[in-house]
């Protein structure tokens, strides 16, 4: 008997996989009348309606961000589902054929050197997009890498470990380590900031094991495997396999620093680096180029050429000019009024629908007349610009929000002073867009500056002080300064207990964090 749609209209066909999260099926948009693929979250993963309806809606805020990747490279994602019972979460997504990396690396026959170069350097095509966003994949590993028939690689389940916070390293109640430990770089499996660098140690580990036919770090246990990502240099190549061209050995190695910031720049260096090793446009293979098993030949996509997206070239920094205020007697302040008033109202219905990007748009649009109207610097036109700028945040688009927290925050500067408080929470927003963005060094800069005034106004155990010493912290850790990071952690450990209670969620996090110091350090 077949299967019941799920929502009235994708019915499976035929299940393909299962896995960490759960079930997949082949299966039909009966509406659209199209291919797609249905995966079942786990149900161990939803243990109340609360917990799925929560689930859904984290899956279309992260949905609606990989959204923006366009790239053929990532399969869409169109839909979230929660079936009658509220038991089930599924996901509805573009339908690809291919086979799974780890079905092709064979510890007996590794790859030649221009394929892996090749699948490593489709990865950074996908990566440049996805950065650019930005969006991290957080769970890159050769499982969630697909090798399609003409040898494209497809980059799967964006978001999903955001969606079901797989993305740090946790503890069972065993006390044993659960994630994808083989592929997380040091600053993940602490608990530090995620960035696009998190993402280019994973693809050094996938690139090491497509050349070696063995992970970079083996272990007898989660902590052992921990300390070694941690604390341990990785083997070069060429101890391990002798016609490794020594340049790809180093851009391993590089790939697999411990510290984010001695990493690759982005995705763009290490294709550079890896375009030496890539076919050229027009050859044919050779016999030595060519393994013995069935799998595509991605190296067709460099013979026949592709590039990832252009590097965007940086705006250039306008400083915000002081606009003096419009007569009032010459402004139709009637109409003004009410246009702000509707687009305030309405930005506010998109935003509980979760409709982040038209609801920017909405007030983006009001912004013109308003500031025309009555000044850039009023304070109308301020709180405007700042709603826009924080729906940007709650979107994604840190990108965007940047630039216009930077301008807010020196428009508030010269109008309020550089303490006042519209100035310190937009430069904290700043700040926060920064470490989104991977500029870790200029994000503490600036969370410390907050932390210095908020200090001096209200002490060092307000909510506002917490959370920055929290952001401080897991920066530190992102960083590689592991020890600066205790020291920061511990009293905020101890402060939260005062504050919150020993079992306050926040506090178990940070408590969390300490232990897995101890142990990556012992």
């Amino acid at each position: 008997m077949r299967a019941e749609p799920i929502a009235g209209r994708y019915e499976r066909v035929e299940e393909i996989g299962a896995g960490g999260m759960g079930q997949v099926w082949r299966g039909y948009d009966s509406v659209l009348d199209r291919e797609v693929a249905i995966k079942l979250i786990r149900p161990d993963a939803v243990h109340s309606v609360e917990l799925a309806d929560e689930l859904a809606k984290r899956f279309r805020r992260e949905a609606r961000v990989t959204a923006r990747i366009q790239h053929h490279g990532v399969p869409q994602v169109y839909d979230a589902v929660l079936d009658r019972s509220y038991e089930r979460l599924y996901l509805v997504m573009e339908f690809v054929r291919g086979s799974a990396l780890r079905s092709f690396i064979d510890p007996a026959d590794p790859l030649p050197v221009t394929w892996a170069a090749a699948i490593a350097a489709q990865i950074c095509t996908v990566l440049s997009h996805a950065h650019a966003v930005p969006v991290v994949h957080r769970d890159l590993k050769p499982d969630n890498v697909l090798i399609t028939p003409d040898g494209t690689v497809k980059l799967l389940d964006f978001g999903i470990a955001a969606i079901l916070r797989t993305d740090v390293t946790r503890l069972t109640a065993t006390g044993s380590p659960i994630g994808s430990q083989h592929y997380m770089p040091p600053e993940q499996i602490q608990g530090g900031q995620i960035t696009p660098q998190s993402d280019l140690y994973a693809l050094g580990c996938v690139l090491h094991e497509l050349l070696a036919g063995r992970r970079v770090f083996v272990a007898a246990s989660g902590f052992e495997l921990w300390r070694k990502h941690v604390l341990e240099p990785p083997p070069p190549l060429r101890t391990l396999r002798a016609d490794v061209p020594a340049p790809i050995e180093e851009l391993v190695l590089d790939l697999l620093a411990k510290a984010p910031e001695d990493r690759p720049a982005d995705a763009y260096d290490v294709y550079d680096r890896l375009l030496p090793f890539l076919p050229l446009p027009g050859s044919t293979p050779t016999a030595a180029e060519t393994p013995s098993g069935r799998m595509p030949d991605p190296t067709l996509v460099y013979r026949r050429p592709n590039s990832p997206r252009r590097r965007p070239e940086p705006a250039p920094v306008v400083p915000a000019q002081r606009t003096e205020s419009v007569d009032p007697t010459l402004v139709p302040r009637t109409e003004l009024r009410d246009a702000i008033n509707a687009a305030v109202a309405q930005s506010s219905d998109l935003l509980d629908d979760e409709r982040f990007a038209q609801a920017a748009e909405v007030l983006e649009q009001v912004i013109g007349s308003a500031s025309a109207a009555l000044g850039a610097e009023s304070p109308r036109v301020l709180r405007l610009r700042s709603r826009r700028a924080a729906i940007l945040v709650i979107g994604g688009d840190f990108r965007r929000a940047l630039p216009e927290f930077d301008a807010l925050t020196a428009a508030y500067t010269r109008t309020e002073g550089p303490t006042g408080e519209n100035t310190l929470e937009c430069l904290r927003q700043a700040a926060h867009c920064r470490a989104e963005l991977g500029q870790a060094t200029a994000a503490l800069r600036q969370f410390r500056q907050v932390l210095t005034h908020v200090r001096a106004a209200s002490g060092d155990v307000s909510a506002t002080a917490l959370d920055l010493r929290r952001n401080i912290a897991m920066l530190l850790l992102s960083e590689g300064n592991t020890a600066e990071a205790a020291d920061e952690l511990r009293p905020l450990h101890e402060d939260l207990c005062l504050v919150f209670g020993p079992e306050h969620e926040e506090t178990q996090e940070v408590a969390e964090v300490l232990d897995r110091l101890r142990h990556s350090a012992g």
